[in-house]
């Protein structure tokens, strides 16, 4: 497997640091948090971009993702969500990135948000594929579970869309990691993880220390891909600052992928 952590965990620190604190701490990517408050967006000019890659290349570290905001879910006209998929897609190829984050943002209670989220991402993929770019459709709000994802990508159909599996999200769903790594089979593209202490309780802890099913979701995952660490400072700023949980958080991940191997392989 390989190991990577998002920016939403450093909130507007310098790409040159985070490139930097990967490659310290034994990191192979980073998937970067796409946001105006950030030092990298869709806005930034060619300049900014080619300095993030120089970065990156320097660091021996790669560019994972693009998380962006786009809702394609979300009601309302077509054309603002694509322009917006469009622009996404190309500063990941302008990084060298291969999969865009996007979510869902439907109304939970909306029979048509399968059908908004599907027309748009079957018409951006085809631009995302030219691009040698996978747009993930995330496992959140409207459609946390891998079931609720797959309903949209199935409609897809398309090798340019497919899922980011947030292992948060589907176990505040009720879905079990087997379940949600079956419904999102061939659909794919990385699993972010995270800790939590309870579903009551949100706040960001280093990987181990909290509840969610961490074991399960590495043993349910496909030989070989990312495990991404998403851990949400940005958003709850009194938790541990990241860089002193790097090294413990991806070894607790190694150890996992380590035990999940020997199930294997005595399985066998």
């Amino acid at each position: 497997m390989k190991y990577a952590f998002s920016t939403l965990g450093l909130p507007g620190t310098p790409l040159t640091e985070a490139a930097a604190l990967a490659a310290t701490h034994g990191y192979d990517g980073v998937e970067l948090r796409t946001h105006p408050e950030e030092p990298l967006h869709c806005g930034s000019p060619a300049t900014d971009r080619a300095a993030a890659v120089r970065a990156f290349a320097a660091a021996g570290v790669g560019i994972l993702a693009v998380a962006g905001y786009a809702r394609v879910a979300a009601e309302g006209p077509d054309e603002p969500v694509l322009a917006e998929l469009r622009a996404l897609t190309a500063l990941a190829a302008d990084l060298g990135a291969p999969y865009v984050r996007v979510f869902p943002g439907g109304d939970p209670d909306s029979a048509e948000a399968d059908a908004i989220a599907a027309r748009r991402l079957a018409a951006a993929a085809p631009f995302a594929e030219r691009e040698g770019v996978r747009i993930l459709l995330e496992t959140h709000d409207s459609h946390r579970t891998g079931a609720a994802a797959a309903r949209v990508l199935d409609r897809v159909g398309h090798p340019g869309a497919g899922a980011l599996w947030d292992v948060l999200h589907t176990w505040l769903g009720g879905e079990s990691p087997a379940r949600s790594s079956r419904a999102l089979s061939g659909h794919l593209g990385y699993i972010q993880v995270k800790d939590v202490a309870s579903a009551a309780d949100l706040t960001p802890l280093g990987l181990g220390r909290g509840t969610l099913p961490l074991a399960e979701a590495v043993a349910a995952a496909p030989p070989g891909g990312w495990l991404c660490w998403e851990y949400e400072r940005r958003w709850y700023p009194g938790a541990e600052e990241l860089p002193g949980l790097l090294t413990a958080g991806r070894e607790h991940l190694a150890g996992l992928v380590r035990a999940a191997r020997k199930e294997v392989a005595h399985a066998e």
